[in-house]
């Protein structure tokens, strides 16, 4: 059986042989050209050198003298280099006629010995002549050869480069194909590869994995079925509304109460992406959306109707499938509104009877009326302390009521945030005096006006700095400050109190929360509603605090254009 892996290597050799011939073929003809240069060389340049030193020694030497001993000593060597026929001849010659110049030093022993070095010289260059064009022929057909093989190695190489890795991708693209109809859950397909190598056990044991998953297919609808119906219905049992969504962003269910909420049926969800639902409906669209745990309302059968959204993301492999779930709380908010109302309706009633009260309190305190004990004196100071309480708890939970029912009436103008410092600082001097407690106050120069709603601002800073005092010792400093920053004018009050942990630091605005351990009195309230208050107005709250060492409450309010006095 000839394997993929067998073949691969007989194709790589088959190339190396075919290089390994271009360079023999070229290395052979270049050995060739080397030789004929060096013969050329070696032969008949050397000749041509020595005769032309010889000539030069004649033509430096006078008529009538005795050749120098270089003459002699150079035609000794171009005896010694005869290799040209007839060269050795003409050599001689060339010999006598010295040896005969030698006795007799005249013109015809020179142009004897001049005859002979010239047929020296004409032998040398005839043959140099005769073997470059030898070394052409022999370049010529080198070249010829390294052409006709280049281009043989050329045909054969393109032709095994574009047919041979058909080899190898023609099966490697059909087995890919097969993979995406399994993929699509095409059981059916199969790969028919006649061929005996690895490829070819590869499409038996591909053919013979879809035989079994087609099997597994057929046997496990039916229960498939079953359970997805038993899921069905476990689904639309459930009272909350319900949508799963899988780790694609497909959508797997939604239960009847989810379908009626977003007035589709389950053909236009389950099975379709978000985005397309999302695009459809603009309920489903807000449910995607991360807005928090608020409570919401939907219009449904001419009735609002009230929920809360909670997303469970349920952990698959390295992915998230994600669940959401709709609480019904319409029965809820509509107690939640009835208690809102209760509240109001007994703190609008119990105010006035608070407030006669108050007003006779200080007629019986009025020494005009009067003259009082000391024990008695007491009491009513007692009485006038407790029903302040209460008035101070009444409107607290007045306000509140007005931010749960949406109710805040803001009046926001152009005010001076100086004077909203002076009005909160006068509201408390008494019960600061009474602590022995000093308030700092620190402001720059030209700070802008704010819009604010005077009144309830004046409230929030009066509730920070009561809230101060209460927790600061005897003789401790309170610092209020006002500072610009970032387009907003900044009201902050720093105590040396006992300071808030930090894990209950964003608890502090939250409804009746108290800080575990205070012995602080306290509704509870007062800072819930400097919240609404402050965020009705377009601001921001905050809290800073280092347990030990004090708090920092303040909130930022926009500057307007003007710049107070």
């Amino acid at each position: 059986m000839t394997t993929v892996k067998k073949r691969i290597r007989l194709g790589t050799l088959f190339l190396f042989l075919l290089t390994l011939l271009s360079c023999g073929v070229g290395i052979f003809h270049l050995v060739r050209l080397k030789n004929d240069a060096t013969l050329i060389l070696k032969n008949n340049y050397e000749s041509l050198d020595y005769t032309y030193s010889l000539q030069q020694i004649m033509d430096t030497s006078g008529e009538g003298k005795i050749l120098p001993a270089a003459f002699d000593s150079l035609l000794k060597k171009q005896e010694q280099n005869i290799t040209e026929p007839g060269e050795q001849e003409a050599t001689h010659r060339v010999r006598a006629a010295y040896e005969k110049y030698k006795l007799d030093t005249g013109k015809a022993g020179l142009a004897e010995i001049r005859a002979a070095l010239h047929t020296v010289l004409r032998l040398n260059m005839s043959a140099i002549e005769t073997k470059n064009i030898k070394a052409g022929n022999t370049a010529n057909t080198a070249l010829t050869y390294i052409t006709l093989l280049a281009a043989i190695i050329f045909l054969i190489g393109f032709t095994f480069s574009f047919n041979f890795p058909g080899v190898l991708t023609t099966p490697i693209s059909t087995l890919t194909e097969g993979l995406r109809e399994i993929a699509r859950k095409n059981y059916h397909f199969r790969i028919h590869l006649d061929r005996k190598d690895e490829f070819g056990q590869m499409a038996e044991s591909f053919n013979d994995m879809a035989e079994r998953l087609e099997y597994f297919e057929n046997s496990n609808l039916n229960k498939l079925i079953f359970e997805k119906t038993r899921a069905e219905a476990v689904i639309n049992s459930l009272k909350e509304a319900s949508i799963g969504i899988d780790k694609n962003d497909v959508i797997l269910f939604a239960n009847d109460q989810a379908l009626q909420l977003l007035g589709m049926q389950t053909t236009d969800v389950v099975g379709k992406s978000v985005e397309q639902v999302s695009s459809r409906n603009d309920l489903f669209r807000f449910l995607l959306e991360d807005r928090g745990n608020l409570p919401f309302k939907i219009v449904l059968d001419n009735r609002e109707n009230y929920f809360t959204k909670e997303i469970i993301d349920i952990s698959q492999q390295d992915a998230n499938s994600k669940v959401i779930i709709l609480r019904n709380i319409t029965s809820f908010k509509e107690l939640d509104v009835a208690k809102t109302n209760f509240i109001a309706t007994i703190s609008h009633e119990l105010k006035t009877p608070l407030a006669s009260s108050d007003f006779s309190l200080k007629l019986l305190s009025d020494e005009r009326v009067s003259t009082l004990t000391e024990e008695q004196r007491e009491l009513i100071n007692n009485l006038k302390q407790d029903n302040q309480r209460m008035l101070r708890i009444l409107s607290e939970l007045l306000n509140m009521s007005q931010v749960e029912a949406g109710k805040i009436q803001l009046d926001i103008a152009e005010t001076d945030p100086v004077s909203i410092m002076e009005n909160a600082v006068l509201s408390v001097n008494t019960a600061a005096r009474e602590k022995q407690v000093v308030i700092e106050r620190t402001f720059e120069k030209d700070l802008p006006a704010v819009k604010a709603d005077a009144e309830k601002t004046t409230w929030v800073l009066n509730n920070f700095l009561m809230n101060a005092i209460k927790y600061s010792s005897e003789e401790q400093i309170v610092t209020l400050r006002i500072y610009r920053k970032e387009g907003n004018v900044v009201f902050s009050v720093t105590d040396q109190g006992p300071g808030i942990p930090k894990e209950y630091q964003e608890k502090v605005f939250d409804r009746f929360f108290k800080v575990p351990g205070s012995k602080a009195g306290g509704t509870g309230l007062g800072l819930a509603i400097s919240r609404e208050f402050i965020e009705a107005q377009g601001g921001r709250i905050w809290v800073e605090s280092e347990y030990g060492k004090g708090s920092t409450f303040g909130f930022g309010l926009a500057a307007s254009g003007a710049v107070s006095e």
